[in-house]
This record gives structure tokens, C-alpha cells and sequence, in this order.
């Protein structure tokens, strides 16, 4: 498997590492410490040295009830980190986390390669500005919205439903002219899920392989793991890695997390021991 740009080709044969960057100031866990376009390029920098494969901007907390961002606060955020990164680095992939059209599409102006939509591209004019930028995509699945999705979230079986939703988008998306080869599945940890949900979808996520695409986990200081545990987001960098370890040894080929430079190590011990089975 791999993904594709015009000018770019990532090979999925490993588990590759996407670093968090939020540029927001209410994000649960890192909000207010990258809003500055300083702080932006040091971790960005950090990150790249330590060897991540994609850096993922967004610019809008989607944590449970976190306030809606207005679509020029959202560029404000966005558009010069894309742009302060790409200067000084042409070979990392850059990520935008954003379910709005227009800042998909200034996002891929300034230098993003990848869109990853927690709506799943389903807002207004989402498709056609993916569909035209010929980019790679992330669609998740998420019940309900972020103001209320975690409100006694139901399921008669959550395996069954997530991956329901996902291959209707993956028609959307086809039908829209996105390349099926170009699209990424996240199950959406912590996106309208209970605890339980969550650690079902874990221990049955090599069941996803069966449509055939890239998989995207994000679980990194998630409630799945900081209520689980009783301790603050902050305090669970070990098991955010235990958490990424399960996802990539059970064979997600794009982990998303906050803690960069661990995740990296557990995933290069992942990948010495694949080489050598």
C-alpha cells in the first residue's frame, strides 16, 4: 500500500507515525501550546528530527464539547503553521485536520498533502475540494457531533456499524473522483464511543484489513485511557504508547499521537521484529 500526491509517495510498509500539532487554544491536551508561529516550527522540528513520517496541523478542537470555530479564525490558525513548515521542509508530509472546504482548500495551496476529516468530508463542498486537489484522505467515524457525541453514545455492534459508515463514505468518495487507493479509515477512537466501545474496536481492529485499506488509529490521551486510568490527559504518554503498540502490531499503518519521539521508539522495536519473524 501506499499514498500518493503529485509530488510525493508514502510507502506503507511499516507503521508511520503522525505528530499532533494543534494550533488551537482549547485542544484537551496540548491546546495554547502552538498558537505561536515559534512554538509551531520548534516542535515541528522536533518531530521531524525524531523521524515522524507526517506532522497533522488542525486548528479546531474537537474534543467533547468544545466550541464551533469560525471559518477566518480557522485560516488565521491553519494557514501560516502550513506555510512556516513547508519553508524550511519539503519532504514531510504535512496533514490538515479540518472538516471545512475552505480550509482544505487553502490548506493544499499552502503546502498540506493529506486531508484528515473527523467528518469524514461530509460538509458542504468537503468532496469536491478533495476531489479536486487529488490528495490522500482520512475519513473517520464518528456518532453524532463533538457537542454531544460522547452523551450515552449506543451501538448494537460497534465493529459492525463503524465499519458500515466507512465503506458508504468510501463509495462517497469514489464517487466523487477520489482514488479508493487514496483513502485512509479511522474508526474514530473516543468519537461518540464509550469506554467499552473503544477497547473493542482495539482488540478487533485487524479486522478492518478486510476492506483493503490504509488504517488510521488515534488514541493518544484519549478518555479510552486517561478515565480508564483516573489520571490528567498529560499523565498517560506510557500507555498512549502501549495503546499505539497494540494498533500498529495489530497492523494500523498511520498512528496519530501527541508523544512522538516514544511512539517512534515503540514502533522501531515493532519494526525489527516484523524484519526479523
Amino acid at each position: 500500500m501506499k499514498l500518493t500526491t503529485a509530488t510525493k509517495e508514502l510507502i506503507l510498509d511499516r507503521p508511520h507515525v503522525m505528530g499532533i500539532l494543534n494550533t488551537t487554544p482549547d485542544s484537551f491536551s496540548d491546546g495554547g501550546s502552538y498558537t505561536s508561529i515559534d512554538n509551531v516550527i520548534a516542535r515541528a522540528k522536533q518531530m521531524i528530527e525524531a523521524g515522524v513520517s507526517i506532522i497533522d496541523i488542525g486548528g479546531e478542537s474537537t474534543r467533547p464539547g468544545a466550541p464551533d470555530v469560525s471559518l477566518e479564525e480557522e485560516l488565521r490558525r491553519v494557514i501560516p503553521a502550513i506555510k512556516a513548515i513547508r519553508e524550511f521542509n519539503q519532504d514531510v508530509w504535512i496533514s490538515v485536520d479540518t472538516s471545512k472546504a475552505e480550509v482544505m482548500r487553502q490548506s493544499i495551496a499552502a503546502g498540506a498533502d493529506l486531508i484528515n476529516d473527523v467528518r469524514s468530508l461530509q460538509e458542504p463542498g468537503a468532496l469536491e475540494v478533495a476531489a479536486q486537489a487529488q490528495v490522500p484522505v482520512c475519513i473517520m467515524h464518528m456518532k453524532g457531533q463533538p457537542k454531544t457525541m460522547q452523551i450515552n453514545p449506543e451501538y448494537d455492534n460497534v465493529l459492525d456499524e463503524v465499519e458500515s459508515f466507512l465503506l458508504d463514505k468510501l463509495a462517497a468518495c469514489e464517487k466523487a473522483g477520489i482514488p479508493r487507493e487514496n483513502v485512509i479509515l479511522d474508526p474514530g477512537f473516543g468519537f461518540g464511543k464509550s469506554i467499552e466501545h473503544n477497547y473493542h474496536l482495539l482488540a478487533n481492529l485487524e479486522k478492518l484489513h478486510r476492506l483493503g485499506l490504509p488504517i488510521l488509529a488515534g488514541m493518544s490521551r484519549k478518555s479510552m485511557i486517561f478515565k480508564l486510568l483516573e489520571k490528567k490527559p498529560a499523565e498517560c504518554m506510557v500507555a498512549s504508547v502501549t495503546c499505539a503498540t497494540i494498533a500498529a502490531i495489530k497492523g494500523a499503518q498511520i498512528i496519530r499521537v501527541h508523544d512522538v519521539e516514544e511512539t517512534l521508539e515503540a514502533m522501531k522495536i515493532i519494526q525489527t521484529m516484523n524484519n526479523n519473524l
